[in-house]
């Protein structure tokens, strides 16, 4: 049975940094599979954050997130991690952890309201205040 658990979410002031882990179990492999972070802010719709295909080869992230979050895969911890550096207030959101089928699901989908991926944690909170 595949798990994902989220964890390092928590409550930091405006640009400060967290970084999100989330360790997989029951089959899926970071390293070797396409992986994604999403986040849910308050009252507002499911977005994608960051993806990563397997192999890490190919990252996909949100614009508006480039060059302040970086998503990361380990070969030898099973887990994928989330860098998030010089957080803003409208970061503040429920983040998760997500694993798809195949790469061509997981970096298409990254892009939908409703992602079509097959493996979901239960997400870590992040809340950044002013």
């Amino acid at each position: 049975q595949v798990q994902l658990e989220e964890s390092g979410g928590g409550s930091v002031q405006a640009g400060g940094s967290l970084r999100l882990s989330c360790e997989a179990s029951g089959g899926v492999t970071p390293s070797r599979s396409c992986m994604a972070w999403f986040r849910q802010p308050p009252g507002k719709e499911l977005e994608g954050v960051a993806a990563a295909s397997s192999g890490g080869n190919r990252t996909l992230y949100t614009d508006s997130l480039k060059g302040r979050f970086t998503i990361s895969q380990s070969n030898t911890k099973n887990s994928l991690y989330l860098q998030m550096n010089s957080l803003k207030p409208e970061d503040t959101a429920r983040y998760y952890c997500a694993a798809a089928t195949s790469d061509s699901i997981c970096l298409t989908a990254f892009w939908s309201n409703t992602p079509n991926y097959k493996y979901w944690g239960q997400g870590t909170q992040v809340t950044v205040s002013s």
